[in-house]
């Protein structure tokens, strides 16, 4: 039934829904501040790594 989880067609209607409930003027801001949370949470894991002991 299922072959893989993902192919292109579902992240076509993924893009294709995130459009429509965004629309094309915020998806930039909209992207940038995902990133910027994701270089935090990024640098927040290995902060969390260096410090724990082993």
């Amino acid at each position: 039934m299922l072959r893989n989880g993902l192919e292109p067609w579902h992240l076509l209607i993924v893009a294709i829904v995130v459009v429509v409930l965004f629309g094309a003027k915020k998806l930039p801001d909209t992207a940038r501040a995902l990133g910027k949370s994701m270089r935090i949470l990024k640098s927040e894991a290995k902060a969390m790594k260096e410090e724990s002991p082993q």
